[in-house]
């Protein structure tokens, strides 16, 4: 998929690209850049198998010295602020980068504006610390040297598989981990998206990831990266009318409680997709509402429409059928676990493996391919000796009126807790209203039926804004004023 975005790019193409607000940046720009930044990254001594840190935020420079850096064969490691500095640090002494590239924003994260970074959650270690580092875009004072374009032509194109990406995730376990996705594996994810988007040429997309954005070129479709401000959002899609939107699902209530209209096939992850949102994205427009299961380790491993997703009665949250080529099969425990063409290589500094733990409890239907799950592993609720996972029941309390709810155990003393249900109700809604909608779904809990029911905002954290149920189940124990569930 990189060697087709990359071929079907030429010097002199005026069709759109990339839409960054009112700047479109043209399809012979992209290649332009790319072009430059391969003789660059050649000229410097960068080779097949090598490692390029990169620190530079989504758009033009980042995907362009992507595609330059698969060009040469090298390899690509993220440097994301929000994985930590010494997570950064200790990982790539694996792998030292033979070069860093950072761009102003990156730097300042670094240095002079870490202390209010920090603050957003985001630092970096000193990046010429790491290896030597050089900065592209617009430079300023004390930043790196900047990274000169290099005379000659344009290397040839390296022709093999290896090594094409480093990712620094959380990941299953709680120890930070580096995901190695290779040249073969990477092409195999980016067929299944767009296999699953089936974007057209000449009609935007709007969505910032990765993913996202190389099949969508790809296949000729412009891109566009989705503002920030619920308002302007909404005005974005009314003006663009795009064919696909990717958001995650913190965005998309974001989107529709200041009513944004929606276009075409909406696609959400990096969380839990409720069947209550994609009914709401559908109701406010949308052809086609889809949630994608998909980690770090694999993407996209399962999807399902918002009109499957919501005639499903079962217990647990339904994810979807497994997407071509991914294999999934349950440990001893009920844990998840993933296998197929597309699923990562490996951690950096350990053996290949075939199968990704995910850290899901789930429920396989091998006639269908279908993947419902339990919940977390790591999230389970031990109550009177019983073993409760919350993602069994979580779905069926999205109920209207309700933008998010998770069930979390709060320690009762002697090893023991207590269930409580947090729901963050949506606004404008009629609290005695969701009340009552929650009744009969509370009733139908059973063993699993929490102690307490209480109405707050659900705390979410990292990149993706997932709930965060250690911060949701601080909230419960400090909630003094909770409705209790007769059980």
């Amino acid at each position: 998929m990189l060697d087709e975005l990359s071929s079907g790019l030429r010097a002199g193409d005026d069709s759109p690209a990339l839409i960054r607000g009112r700047r479109t940046v043209r399809r012979g720009e992209l290649a332009t850049l790319r072009d430059r930044y391969a003789t660059a990254l050649h000229a410097r001594g960068l080779r097949a198998g090598d490692t390029l840190g990169l620190a530079i935020r989504p758009g033009a420079h980042a995907l362009a010295m992507v595609l330059a850096a698969y060009r040469l064969g090298v390899r690509v490691a993220l440097l994301d602020p929000a994985a930590g500095p010494d997570v950064l640090t200790a990982r790539l002494s694996m792998a030292p980068p033979a070069l860093i590239v950072a761009d102003t924003a990156a730097q300042a994260v670094a240095g002079w504006a870490a202390p209010l970074a920090r603050r957003a959650g985001l630092a970096l270690p000193d990046l010429p610390a790491l290896g030597p580092t050089v900065t592209v875009g617009p430079r300023l004072p004390g930043d790196a040297p900047a990274l000169r374009p290099a005379g000659g032509p344009v290397p040839p194109a390296f022709d093999g598989d290896g090594d094409a990406v480093v990712i620094f995730t959380s990941g299953t376990t709680s120890s930070p981990r580096a995901v190695v996705h290779t040249r073969a594996g990477l092409a195999a994810g980016l067929r299944a998206v767009s296999a699953l988007v089936r974007p057209r040429p000449g009609v935007p997309v709007l969505g910032g990831t990765f993913f996202v954005m190389v099949p969508s070129l790809a296949a000729g479709a412009p891109v566009a990266a989705p503002a920030r401000r619920p308002h302007a959002l909404a005005r974005q899609i009314t003006g663009l009318h795009p064919q696909v939107t990717y958001l995650t699902p913190p965005q998309i209530r974001a989107a529709l409680d200041a009513g944004t209209p929606f276009t075409g096939r909406v696609y959400s992850g990096s969380a839990p997709v409720s069947a209550d949102l994609l009914r709401r994205v559908r109701a406010a427009g949308a052809g086609e509402a889809w949630g994608v299961y998909a980690l770090t380790e694999v993407f996209p491993a399962a999807a399902v429409e918002s009109r499957d997703k919501s005639t499903f009665d079962g217990a647990g949250d339904l994810v979807g059928e497994l997407l071509p080529g991914i294999r999934a099969s349950l440990d001893d425990d009920g844990q998840l676990l993933l296998a197929g063409t597309g699923v990562c290589d490996r951690y950096l500094g350990d053996a290949p493996h075939e199968w990704v733990a995910t850290g899901d409890i789930a429920v396989l239907s091998p006639p269908s391919r279908r993947v419902v799950l339990a919940g977390r592993g790591k999230d389970m609720i031990l109550r009177a000796a019983e073993n409760i996972y919350p993602g069994l029941y979580e779905p069926a309390l999205h109920v209207p009126g309700v933008a998010l709810a998770v069930l979390v155990g709060v320690p009762a003393g002697d090893g023991d807790e207590q269930v409580v249900a947090v729901v963050e109700t949506t606004p404008g809604a009629d609290r005695a209203a969701v009340e009552a909608a929650l009744h009969e779904p509370l009733q139908r809990m059973g063993a699993a039926r929490p102690d307490r029911l209480i109405f707050a905002p659900v705390p979410l954290s990292g990149r993706s804004r997932k709930p965060d149920r250690a911060a949701a189940s601080a909230v419960a124990a400090a909630f003094h004023t909770p409705a209790a569930v007769r059980r």
